[in-house]
This record gives C-alpha cells, sequence and structure tokens, in this order.
C-alpha cells in the first residue's frame, strides 16, 4: 500500500510555555490532517512560527509582549515558510520518501509537474528526492543522490488521487489550526489564519 501525507518538520520546543503543545521529537516530521490534538496543533503552530522568526536586524513594529514578539515574523512575513512537504510511504516494500532540507508545504505543487507538467520534480535535498513520469507511471526516488536509492512506483491515476487526498488532509489542519488559534490565542486568531494559510499555500478566505 501506498500513502501520501502532508508532512511539516517539528522544531524544538523545550521550555515552551505560551501555549500547550506536544512532546515530539524535534526535527522530526508530523503528519497534518484534520485529526490532530489540540497539543498537536499548538506543536504544529510553534514549529511554523519558529521557523519564520529570522529576524536579521531590529524590527521597531516588533511587540515587547513574549507572545506578540514570538508570532511577528509568522504574522508580518509576505511570504511565511513551513518546512516539510509530502511525505510517500510504500508500507510494502518499506520505502519512505521524505521532503529534504529547505523544502516547503507550499512548493507541493511542483508534484502537478509529475502528472501534467514536464514530468520531474525534486524537493529539497541532503536527502534529495524526486518523482519523475514515467509512460503511464510515476517512480518516486528517495534520494537522487544514491545509486542505490529506494524507489516507489505507482499509476499516475493512483498519484493524482493521493495528491487529492494530501490536499484534504492540509485543508482539514488548517480549518483545524483556525479553531484552535480562536480557542488559545483569540488576540491573534484571524492574522494567524491568514499567515498559516500563506505558509501551508492554501486559500486564506474561510470555508
Amino acid at each position: 500500500m501506498i500513502a501520501l501525507h502532508p508532512v511539516l518538520e517539528v522544531h524544538p520546543a523545550d521550555g515552551f510555555d505560551l501555549w500547550p503543545v506536544a512532546a515530539l521529537a524535534p526535527y522530526d516530521f508530523m503528519p497534518l490532517n484534520g485529526g490532530l490534538t489540540p497539543a498537536e496543533v499548538g506543536t504544529a503552530v510553534l514549529s511554523i512560527a519558529r521557523a519564520n522568526d529570522v529576524e536579521r536586524e531590529p524590527d521597531p513594529r516588533r511587540p515587547s509582549d513574549p507572545l506578540g514578539a514570538f508570532l511577528h515574523g509568522l504574522l508580518t512575513m509576505d511570504d511565511p515558510f513551513a518546512p516539510g512537504g509530502l511525505r510517500a510511504t510504500d508500507t510494502t516494500a518499506g520505502a519512505v520518501l521524505s521532503p529534504g532540507c529547505c523544502n516547503g508545504l507550499d512548493e507541493r505543487t511542483d508534484w502537478s509537474e509529475v502528472v501534467d507538467g514536464d514530468g520531474r520534480a525534486s524537493f529539497g535535498h541532503d536527502p534529495s528526492p524526486t518523482a519523475e513520469r514515467i509512460g503511464d507511471r510515476a517512480r518516486l526516488t528517495v534520494d537522487a543522490d544514491r545509486e542505490d536509492s529506494p524507489v516507489i512506483d505507482l499509476p499516475l491515476t493512483d498519484l493524482r488521487h493521493l495528491l487529492t487526498t494530501a490536499e484534504h488532509d492540509l485543508t482539514a489542519f488548517l480549518h483545524l489550526a483556525t479553531a484552535w488559534a480562536a480557542t488559545h490565542l483569540p488576540a491573534h486568531a484571524a492574522p494567524l489564519h491568514r499567515a498559516l494559510a500563506r505558509a501551508l499555500g492554501l486559500p486564506e478566505h474561510r470555508a
């Protein structure tokens, strides 16, 4: 069986106390969907906020309160970044294609190149996962830099279906995170929804 899920790279949560978070392994990938617990959503929001806390010089707009300061980068960046992407798993063969370094969830549209575009896409580096169209099938290479890399092979029709399901999962997560923000960060709920939507490459309007 082959599965495809949107995943987010988890940032360390040691000592974090601005809202409840789950104890997840840092720098591992967590699947995003509508079934996460509130603490897991808290970890996801923490991870995306930390990924955008990259102030290169003092910003006079940065709030002085700890919560406002922590969220400042995420809420003010034009193009916020959510590290991760789509993870493909072949449970029969045991092969797992995970997004590489510097890949973002908003870049998952590159997968459409495989089924409808020029037939090839890559998803970060170290490792260097790739996907290519070969006839009516798709070949996913776990690490193109390895001659002995595991591969996942599936029909293009199956990949289309998996991409649609992954998109539904990500949209469900955004709806869940929006409800979470209304409870845990009500003063920031509306701008946080818009920022998360931009980071995930989803429409900002609420369904």
